[in-house]
């Protein structure tokens, strides 16, 4: 591998770092690439990110990581040409070893290396990951105050007026049944619905244990298979050898289930297909709610579909109660899942575009599993 120069400064000897160890303490993707853009250095980030060691890495083209016509490459190309620093944001990355980010991208030349250049490859999701949840969780507390309102300010008068009803529906004429009928049916909606935000209102302590994620995942698909989702086509990219997850068995299934069925209601009839995968990222740290600092979230599942993508408009607002797109739900599946996985201390994010739709969920493993 190619030394690279650093400039020593006179201060003290405590500090003359090299370049290599500042480098490979970023917590930014970083190469260093030569005037063929081949790479010539690879901080940890980057190989946590392509998923191959320095040593792979170093020699290769920039294009057989990248798309070889991408937004990357092309900043490359600008900033050794113009001598100067290229940046772009929002870049959307989907490659097999990367699976789809959007990145902030920053080239710099090398002053003393002429036609060399740093690029640095800043995962933008990643920023906005605790915001995101702790949207969530503010929107799991409102749901919990709303279910036990709901509770008792409108379950027990919903029961009277359905009682009343079938008593009046016993004297009525046939064209008052009909009626009376309607209240009662509406009255058992009503229920059906508290009865499902209730759930939100369970704050009992998550009882964990090691979980195999691809017994869930199977679990998953053979319902779906033979229900909901019978038609549509099922393409499994597991990472075989991943540790246990640290969670609830019937809860993960239950997450799993309402993505693949949402899933399985936006691929088309015709050529639909739910991509179900899994991968060991160890790089992944994140803040959660009742951990002193980040903790690793090393465990990354997806579930993938063909559909049409996500309405823009709903995006911001897709893991609040009543958010949906479909004529006859609730909105109550997404607030759900999000409860679960914050439950599970782990991290559930999205990206939609036409014809593709992934949810990512990041999960803690079982302590002691190479983290």
């Amino acid at each position: 591998m190619a030394t690279i120069p650093f400039i020593r400064s006179k201060k003290p000897a405590a500090l003359e770092i090299s370049a290599e160890s500042i480098l490979g303490a970023l917590p930014a993707a970083t190469l260093v690439v030569d005037e063929v853009a081949n790479i010539r250095y690879a901080n940890l980030a980057a190989e946590q990110l392509f998923q191959a060691s320095a040593a792979v890495l170093i020699g290769d083209p920039l294009a057989k990581v990248l798309p070889p016509h991408g937004p990357v490459l092309t900043l490359v190309e600008q900033a050794i040409a113009s001598g100067t620093d290229m940046s772009a944001y929002g870049v959307v990355l989907d490659t097999p070893r990367t699976g789809i980010r959007t990145m902030s991208i920053y080239v710099t030349p090398l002053a003393d290396r002429p036609n060399w250049a740093v690029v640095s490859l800043q995962e933008q999701t990643r920023a906005l990951k605790i915001g995101q949840q702790m949207e969530h969780r503010a929107a799991a507390r409102s749901m919990t105050a709303m279910a036990s309102m709901l509770a008792h300010e409108v379950k027990n008068p919903l029961s009277g007026i359905r009682g009343a009803a079938q008593l009046l529906g016993q004297s009525a004429s046939e064209g008052d049944r009909a009626l009376t009928q309607l209240i009662c049916d509406e009255a058992d909606r009503i229920v059906a619905l508290v009865n499902r935000m209730e759930v939100f209102s369970d704050d009992r302590p998550l009882t964990r244990e090691p979980v195999n994620i691809h017994v869930v995942l199977e679990r998953v698909r053979r319902l779906a298979e033979n229900g909901f989702a019978k038609g549509i086509k099922f393409s499994e990219r597991y990472d075989p050898s991943l540790p246990p997850v640290s969670g609830n068995l019937d809860q993960l299934v239950q997450v799993f289930l309402n993505l693949v069925k949402n899933a399985a209601e936006s691929a088309p009839s015709s050529g639909g297909e739910i991509v179900l995968s899994t991968a060991f990222q160890p790089g992944v740290r994140v803040a959660v709610q009742g951990a002193s600092g980040r903790i690793q979230l090393p465990l990354v599942v997806m579930v993938q579909d063909n559909g049409p993508g996500i309405p823009e408009e709903i995006r911001p607002h897709l893991f609040d109660p009543f958010v949906t797109t479909k004529p006859k739900g609730s909105g109550l599946g997404l607030a759900l899942v999000a409860k679960i996985i914050t439950d599970h201390g782990g991290v559930i994010e999205f990206d939609s575009q036409t014809a593709r739709t992934t949810f990512r969920i990041m999960l803690p493993v079982v302590t002691g599993y190479g983290i």
